[in-house]
């Protein structure tokens, strides 16, 4: 930091991606990048996702890193949060599979529901 400038700058970036989901019309997704994510993949799940959103011109989707999101054995694991508050998890990610829920669910609006946390639980 430079500058008061670039400080504020960096706190309005810091409190926009803490918003819940449904406070404005951006939709975010989640990549769990605990340990236990980034052993399992979770590095190249996340560059993944932002490389075929900007490929696709897509820009409101916000696309952050979270702590330990809580069932390690089930990553890469990332939560997809709609404008409404409706959450998706999404479970056991590679890079093409969160290529397919960019394509799918961000841009088509369909839920890739054999990728979720329900049906690997069935």
């Amino acid at each position: 930091m430079k500058s008061v400038e670039e400080l504020d700058q960096l706190k309005k970036k810091a409190v926009a991606e803490m918003q819940p989901a449904g406070s404005n019309s951006i939709r975010k997704v989640l990549v769990g990048m605990a340990t236990c994510g980034m052993a399992a993949g979770a590095g190249k799940v996340m560059d993944s996702i932002e490389d075929e959103l900007q490929l696709r011109g897509v820009k409101n989707v916000n696309v952050s890193k979270t702590g330990c999101i809580g069932v390690c054995r089930l990553e890469p694991i990332i939560e997809v949060f709609e404008e409404d508050g409706a959450r998706t998890t999404y479970v056991k990610l590679d890079q093409d599979k969160a290529r397919r829920i960019v394509v799918e669910h961000l841009i088509n609006g369909q839920v890739c529901r054999d990728l979720t946390i329900g049906a690997f639980e069935k």
